[in-house]
């Protein structure tokens, strides 16, 4: 290769490396049971349940992203505390969750964005149901925040 090609060899080289990284680093990544409570995301989702089965709604709302802190301090006292109430009388112990999670748990991380997916089924002499709860989060390097 002479030396008028070679500039140009390297920016071609160049740009494909980068494409390359940048669809490495955009990827989806699945993952599933008892893994997702090593992520920060399953970390900060139990640590956020147990806050909320416990009635601190404060400690438990400084986990999510500052646009869901603003539209909670939005909402008037009352609606506050009927929503406090429901989300405790739906809540799960954190070690209850953690097993959920195990077991039925789906978490796939896309760039900045993750969600949560707990599908459990329920079996009683009345037949079966099931339930599933999702829990999105923003990622920010190590840290994750619920979004929604």
């Amino acid at each position: 290769m002479d030396r008028h090609h070679l500039p140009s060899a390297i920016v071609a080289v160049s740009l494909l490396v980068l494409c390359g990284a940048a669809s490495t680093a955009s990827a989806k990544t699945e993952i599933a049971g008892a893994a997702i409570l090593d992520h920060p995301c399953g970390k900060v989702s139990v640590q956020q349940m147990g806050l909320i089965h416990a009635g601190k709604f404060d400690e438990a709302n400084r986990l999510t992203t500052t646009q869901m802190q603003d539209q909670w301090k939005a909402m008037s006292a009352k609606d506050r505390e009927m929503m406090a109430g429901m989300a405790k009388d739906m809540s799960q112990s954190p070690e209850e969750f953690a097993s959920d999670v195990k077991a039925n748990g789906q978490l796939v991380v896309d760039g900045q964005d993750a969600k949560l997916t707990v599908q459990t089924k329920h079996q009683d002499t009345n037949g079966s149901s099931t339930s599933t709860m999702t829990q999105t989060f923003k990622v920010d390097g190590a840290h994750c925040l619920v979004s929604r």
